[in-house]
């Protein structure tokens, strides 16, 4: 599922590219741009549940191809199966509705045979699957507990998998990979407690669905009034106007349109929002400055009645 946080990033991305590259680029190919960037982050949510069944079916091969060696060994002719057995990869497997989705979109590792061996050797020597291996017995529990670890520990914590992921798609980032990787580890929960409809839709409702190309739209339109704004309440004695960095007005005019577009969302949610993005998008002084310039934006908007939270 993209939650907020990340349609906020998508929106903040999409216009930073946008005013950059105006007039070349039309308000409707950034819309484009910025719905791409949505489904984008959704096939790879969609990746991390396919990776499981991609990788449990590459042992099952290796372990079937071992068997058929010239000499096999005691252990290729009689291989320990519980990690291709494994339920919940057959719960995946076995789910008519998200294999839809899958082939619908086109959802496969088949392309990437060397990411995958690399990726199922290191499971492969991981502190996970050997006491998973070591374990007297499994059950249902024990198949999800494992590829939770193994997610934790091991998949989102590798840096080959990090750049691999952003290395497919200019509209990949870390943050997809941190925020798509939680929602990957809630549905293998889901699948656990066999909830139903344990996979995750595109976006939480019809609200979510349209926040992202509502926010960009009006903050588009807004931003001569933003900018203005922003100047009249940045402290000349201690900011620059001429200096303040493109990101840090984009951050900026994106949570004044969300202050006074948005009613249901609580004005101090948006600034802890914004605040937190300006430091991971902008200059380290950003998050403070941010903070400081949206508290003079909130109160001039509240004395002119723009805003009633």
């Amino acid at each position: 599922m993209i939650n907020r946080v990340l349609i906020r990033v998508k929106v903040i991305q999409t216009l930073y590219s946008y005013l950059l590259t105006r007039p070349d680029r039309t308000f409707d190919q950034a819309i484009n741009d910025l719905q791409h960037s949505f489904d984008k982050s959704y096939e790879l949510y969609l990746h991390m549940l396919k990776l499981v069944v991609e990788l449990t079916d590459l042992q099952e091969r290796r372990l079937d191809e071992a068997k058929h060696r010239f000499l096999p060994t005691e252990e290729d002719l009689n291989p320990n199966m519980r990690f291709v057995e494994n339920a919940l990869a057959e719960s995946i497997r076995k789910d008519e509705e998200l294999n839809n989705i899958f082939k619908d979109r086109l959802i496969s590792w088949s392309d990437e045979p060397i990411f995958l061996r690399l990726m199922l050797d290191k499971i492969l020597n991981s502190e996970p699957y050997h006491e998973y291996m070591a374990l007297e017995r499994t059950d249902y529990a024990t198949d999800c507990h494992l590829w939770r670890q193994l997610y934790k520990q091991v998949i989102l914590e590798d840096e080959d998998f990090n750049d691999f992921v952003e290395g497919t798609s200019l509209y990949v980032s870390s943050e997809d990979v941190d925020i798509m990787g939680q929602f990957a580890l809630k549905t293998i929960r889901r699948y656990e407690e066999r909830l139903p409809n344990p996979v995750s839709p595109m976006f939480k409702d019809d609200e979510d669905s349209d926040f992202g190309v509502t926010l960009f739209t009006k903050t588009i339109q807004q931003l001569d009034d933003n900018n203005v704004l922003i100047d009249s309440c940045i402290r000349s004695e201690k900011w620059d106007r001429s200096r303040v960095a493109l990101m840090d007005r984009i951050i900026l005019s994106t949570a004044i349109t969300e202050m006074k577009t948005f009613e249901k969302i609580p004005v101090n949610v948006t600034f802890n929002e914004y605040i937190d993005l300006a430091k991971i998008f902008s200059t380290p002084n950003s998050g403070v400055f941010v903070n400081g310039v949206l508290n003079a934006v909130a109160d001039t908007l509240k004395q002119r009645g723009r805003i009633n939270k």
